[in-house]
C-alpha cells in the first residue's frame, strides 16, 4: 500500500492492518515492512523515539512506498510538524477531548495561515524538489489526521471530534479509556458502550474507525461496531509471544521424553 493511497483506504472502511512500533531501530522497520501489514505506527508517546530515530525509521518507510502514521507524545503543533516533516503519512494524536481540541490538531497538520508551517526542504517535501503547488496538493490527497479518543468526556464529545473538518478518522483507544472509567480490564459494559458511541460518530462522520486489539480474535469481535483499521499488538508482543511459544514447545518436547 502506498502513502498516497492510505488516506482513500481508511476513509471507505477497508479493513486495515497496523501495529505499534516500540523499538527505535531501522531493522525493526525493515522487518514489519515484510510482515504483510498495511501500515506501521511508530509510538512516540510511550516508547523511546527522538528526532533521529524517528527520521531514520521514517526514511526506511519512505524510500520502501510504505505507510507509517507517528502517534506523537502530544497534541503540541511542534510534535505534529516534526512527524510530518520527517516523512509521516499522518499522525495519531492522544487524549483529543472535544471538537475544539480536534480542529487545533487538524490545523496545525495542514498548511495554512496559523496551520502547519511550509517547508520544501524537509524529507517528506523531497528535499526541495517538489514545487510549492505539488506540495500543497499531495499534503491536502495524502496527509492523514487521526484524533484518539480514549476519555470518558471525549467519548461525549464523539460527534463533535468526528464531524471536525481535517480529521480523518478516530482512534478509540481501549486500554486508557477502561482506565478511566475505574475498570481494572477491557471487557465492559462501559466500553462497549463507548465503541458503539464513537462507531456512530465515525459513520455519521464519514470517517474512518481505529482501535488497538491484541489479536484476531479481538478484532473480530471488536469489527460488530463498525471499527475497519486495527493496531494489532506491537512487535514487543509478537517477539514475547513467538518466543514463548518456542520455548513452550521445547519444554513440552523434553516432558515427554
Amino acid at each position: 500500500m502506498a502513502p498516497a493511497s492510505f488516506k482513500s483506504r481508511l476513509v471507505s472502511g477497508e479493513v486495515l492492518a497496523g501495529t505499534f512500533m516500540k523499538t527505535p531501530a531501522v531493522d525493526v522497520m525493515e522487518v514489519l515492512m515484510l510482515s504483510g501489514l498495511d501500515f506501521v505506527c511508530i509510538d512516540q508517546e510511550h516508547a523511546p523515539f527522538d528526532r533521529c530515530s524517528l527520521g531514520n525509521c521514517l526514511a526506511v518507510a519512505r524510500a520502501g512506498g510504505f505507510p507509517v502514521l507517528v502517534r506523537v507524545a502530544s497534541s503540541a503543533p511542534e510534535h505534529i510538524l516534526q512527524a510530518l516533516d520527517a516523512g509521516a503519512v499522518g499522525v495519531v494524536v492522544p487524549h483529543v477531548m472535544t471538537g475544539t481540541g480536534a480542529a487545533k490538531i487538524a490545523k496545525a497538520a495542514r498548511f495554512g495561515h496559523g496551520g502547519r508551517g511550509y517547508a520544501g526542504s524537509s524529507r517528506w517535501a523531497g528535499y526541495g524538489t517538489g514545487s510549492m503547488a505539488k506540495l500543497l496538493s499531495r499534503s491536502a490527497a495524502e496527509t492523514v489526521v487521526i484524533a484518539q479518543i480514549e476519555d470518558p468526556e471525549a467519548v461525549d464529545c464523539a460527534d463533535d471530534i468526528a464531524a471536525t473538518e481535517g480529521i480523518d478518522a478516530v482512534f478509540l483507544g481501549p486500554a486508557d479509556l477502561s482506565v478511566a472509567y475505574g475498570k481494572t480490564s477491557q471487557d465492559s459494559a462501559e466500553l462497549r458502550a463507548a465503541f458503539e458511541t464513537v462507531g456512530r460518530a465515525a459513520r455519521t462522520a464519514g470517517k474512518g474507525y481505529m482501535t488497538f486489539v491484541a489479536d484476531a480474535a479481538q478484532a473480530a469481535r471488536v469489527s460488530a461496531h463498525g471499527v475497519s483499521a486495527f493496531f494489532i499488538a506491537s512487535e514487543h508482543a509478537w517477539i514475547l509471544a513467538g518466543a514463548r511459544a518456542a520455548v513452550t514447545g521445547l519444554k513440552d518436547m523434553q516432558e515427554g521424553e
